[in-house]
């Protein structure tokens, strides 16, 4: 049964030339799922080639309130994420951010 309290988003961009990912995706996806009335993100992946990577995004997006703005997680990425990605994750990270914030006043209704 889908819970009407979590709400599923992603953001994309594109991938630098010499990523592994880049043979399998011409984007990087971020995807969520979202807390409707708080913004938390439950729950975070994304389309890194590796299994450890994916991970380390996803713990390092647990429990972030899209409410509260995309600069704290932003700059966490930069600080504890040092590889290619790093700016295509920047960028997914905000598109995500940015589609949360068009979307989410139709879903608090």
């Amino acid at each position: 049964m889908i819970n009407s309290k979590v709400m599923f988003i992603a953001g994309h961009a594109r991938l630098p030339q010499g990523m592994a990912a880049k043979s399998v995706f011409d984007t990087l996806t971020i995807t969520a799922e979202v807390d409707v009335k708080y913004g938390v993100i439950l729950e975070a992946s994304c389309t890194l080639a590796t299994e450890h990577g994916r991970n380390f995004i996803g713990q390092l997006l647990r429990g972030v309130s899209l409410n509260d703005g995309i600069e704290e997680p932003l700059k966490h990425l930069q600080l504890y994420y040092k590889g290619k990605a790093a700016n295509a994750l920047a960028a997914a990270l905000n598109d995500l951010h940015l589609h949360y914030q068009q979307v989410s006043k139709s879903v608090k209704k």
